[in-house]
């Protein structure tokens, strides 16, 4: 619910509009969630198959082809380990996690984690903390084997949180674009596509291009700013950026590469941050789920659409009771600004 006197991006999210399983789980397919479509002028509810029907001839649709790691581990005292992401020296951020136990979601951060702190985790493997990356939450952390990739595709389960009170199979966490492992989270804005969706995306002139971006573990309850990520914007890609009349990011992953190279190729680590205040110039649109209220990444949208457009946004779901998280449904926002 939101205050109508208040910040419109402040709300309280009832328990009952988050995503608690896949759509599939309760007899809608992918591609059957919910599409919200917000401009300056009006916002409209469309079902997320609709998309070919609602885009341009000629609009941009830029994916990120990174797939899901099962970068969940439970250790043997009872708690969880989220690896996030590989540092250059070899160690890893880490987030120890406490549980409920009996295979519930994890609590929240273990906040009395120390340095030193190891862990035992299944297979043998052990993660030691080294230093605080941020304050209660991320660790750098030494790990044990040195494949940690084929340690968690083998030992691992895909992240969940919360509101997610059973597992699900790590295919429910891939997106159809997903080819390039390496994301701790799935970039779940384009999970409702479909091969149907997207070949009649081509069929009416809407061009898909890919990058990269390998996602860190979030910070749901703390907010924090996004840290490091590494990206890949591919030569072919830039092409077709620089000469499109729309540019969509589906995603907030694919509005950080896209700003971090300012549309042409490259890749490495990302440090930038996308606010209001820095704003957007390359993206022109962005699909995305919905996010959690006072979460950072309410600021990129708004520096993508406006702080304006995205309040109204998400009011229009809430009053509309649209789902929230990487199960939930999407939001379309489209600046409409003139390039």
């Amino acid at each position: 619910m939101v205050n109508a006197t208040a910040d419109p991006l402040d709300f309280v999210l009832p328990d009952d509009l988050s995503a608690h399983e896949p759509p599939e789980a309760r007899g809608v397919p992918r591609d059957g969630v919910r599409l919200l479509v917000s401009t300056p002028a009006r916002q409209e509810h469309h079902l997320f198959r609709e998309l070919p029907c609602v885009l341009r001839a000629g609009d941009v649709l830029v994916v990120n082809t990174s797939a899901t790691l099962p970068a969940a581990v439970p250790t043997l005292d009872g708690h969880v380990v989220h690896f996030s992401t590989a540092n250059a020296d070899g160690t890893w951020l880490v987030e120890p996690r406490a549980t409920a136990g009996d295979g519930n979601p994890t609590t929240g951060p273990l906040h009395e984690a120390t340095p030193d702190q190891r862990f035992g985790l299944r297979g043998g493997a052990t993660v030691t903390l080294l230093s605080p990356y941020t304050r209660g939450r991320l660790w750098n952390a030494a790990v044990s084997v040195d494949d940690v990739r084929a340690y968690l595709e083998e030992h691992g389960e895909p992240i969940r949180y919360g509101y997610v009170p059973r597992p699900w199979p790590l295919t429910d966490y891939q997106t159809v674009f997903a080819t390039h492992p390496g994301s701790a989270e799935m970039p779940s804005a384009a999970r409702p596509f479909t091969d149907r969706v997207v070949t009649r995306l081509v069929a009416a002139g809407v061009l898909v291009v890919p990058i990269v971006l390998h996602t860190g573990v979030a910070s749901a309850e703390a907010h924090e700013r996004p840290y490091p990520e590494w990206f890949s914007v591919p030569e072919a890609t830039a092409r077709v950026v620089a000469g499109a009349r729309r540019v969509i990011a589906v995603g907030t992953t694919v509005v950080r590469a896209l700003e971090t190279t300012g549309g042409a190729a490259g890749q490495g680590w990302t440090e930038l941050v996308v606010t209001p205040e820095r704003g957007v110039r390359v993206v022109d649109g962005l699909l995305t789920g919905f996010h959690e209220p006072r979460a950072s990444h309410l600021d990129l949208l708004a520096a993508v659409a406006g702080r304006d457009l995205v309040g109204r946004a998400y009011q229009e779901a809430l009053s509309a009771r649209y789902r929230w998280h990487e199960f939930g449904d999407v939001n379309l926002l489209l600046s409409e600004r003139a390039r």
